[in-house]
C-alpha cells in the first residue's frame, strides 16, 4: 500500500467519524462544523479564483461576511445569517458592477455562506433533522460511489467531456439509481411511507449532487488547478470532498423553504417538511 493511499484511507476515516459523530449529536456541535465548512470553502474558493490578488478590499469584505455568517450559524441565529448573506452578496455585487472587479467575489460569498446555513438548517436540532441529514448523506455518497464504479465498468458516452472527461452517462444513471435506493432505505428504516415522494426527492438530490460535482470541476478547470487545496491529506481540499453535498443541500434547503411558504407561512423543521413527518 502506497503512502498516498494510506493517507487517503486514514484521513477519510477520521473525516467520516467527525462528520457522523457531529450529525449524531446535532445541536451546537453540528452547527459549529457547518460554520467551519463554510469558512474553509470560502478560503478555497478565494484562493482558487485569486480574489486576494484581484480584489483585496473586496476579499476582505467577503471574509467579514463569512465570519459573521459562520458566527450566526454556530449560534443558531438562522434568520440573521440569511439576512447577512443576502446583504453581503448584494453589496459586493454592486461593488463589482461599479468597480469592474471579479464576479467570483459575490459568487463565493453566496456559495460558501449558503453551504454553512443549509447544512445547519437541514440537521436542525430534532430527530427528523437527524434522519434528513442521513438521507442527504446517503443519496450523495451512493451517487459518488456508484457513479464511479458503474462508469468504470460500463463506460459509454461522456456526461460532460469539456468539464470532466472521466464522467459518463452510465455512471450518472447508475449513481442516481443507487441514490434512490440508499436514500429511500434510510428514511423508510425510521418512518413508514407509502408514496413515491422520498424516492423522487432522492432522485432530485442525486441529480443536484452530480451538477455540484460538475460545477466544481468547471471552477477548477477555469483556473487550471487540480485540487481545491491540500487541507485534507490524500484527498485534496474541502471543496473536493463536499462539492456534490453542497448542491444537494442547496436543493433540499431551498425546496423546504418553497414548501414551507405554501403552508400558510407556518414554521416547520426542514426534516418535517421534506420527509412529510
Amino acid at each position: 500500500m502506497s503512502r498516498e493511499l494510506r493517507l487517503r484511507i486514514i484521513s477519510g476515516i477520521i473525516l467520516a467519524v467527525i462528520v457522523l459523530a457531529a450529525t449524531w449529536y446535532g445541536g451546537s456541535g453540528f452547527r459549529l462544523l457547518a460554520a467551519v465548512i463554510g469558512l474553509l470553502v470560502y478560503y478555497e474558493w478565494s484562493t482558487i479564483s485569486d480574489l486576494h490578488g484581484r480584489d483585496p478590499q473586496g476579499n476582505a469584505l467577503g471574509w467579514l461576511g463569512l465570519v459573521l455568517i459562520a458566527g450566526a450559524t454556530a449560534l443558531s441565529e438562522s434568520v440573521y445569517s440569511i439576512e447577512v448573506l443576502a446583504a453581503f452578496v448584494a453589496v459586493t455585487a454592486i461593488m463589482v458592477a461599479v468597480r469592474g472587479k471579479s464576479w467570483w467575489l459575490p459568487g463565493g460569498i453566496f456559495y460558501s455562506g449558503l453551504t454553512a446555513i443549509a447544512l445547519a438548517e437541514i440537521r436542525d436540532d430534532d430527530f427528523r433533522g437527524f434522519v434528513l441529514m442521513l438521507f442527504v448523506f446517503a443519496t450523495v455518497w451512493a451517487t459518488d460511489i456508484f457513479a464511479y464504479f458503474v462508469g468504470r465498468a460500463i463506460g459509454g458516452p461522456k456526461l460532460a467531456p469539456s468539464i470532466s472527461p472521466g464522467k459518463t452517462w452510465s455512471g450518472a444513471i447508475g449513481g442516481a439509481i443507487a441514490a434512490v435506493i440508499a436514500g429511500t432505505a434510510v428514511v423508510w428504516s425510521f418512518f413508514s411511507a407509502e408514496d413515491l415522494w422520498i424516492p423522487l426527492l432522492a432522485l432530485v438530490l442525486s441529480v443536484c449532487s452530480q451538477i455540484g460535482d460538475l460545477f466544481e470541476s468547471f471552477v477548477k478547470r477555469k483556473f487550471g488547478v487540480k485540487d481545491s487545496s491540500r487541507l485534507i491529506p490524500g484527498h485534496g481540499g474541502v471543496m473536493d470532498r463536499v462539492d456534490g453535498l453542497i448542491f444537494a443541500c442547496f436543493a433540499a434547503f431551498l425546496l423546504a423553504i418553497v414548501i414551507t411558504l405554501t403552508m400558510s407561512g407556518e414554521t416547520f423543521s426542514l426534516g418535517g417538511v421534506l420527509l412529510g413527518v
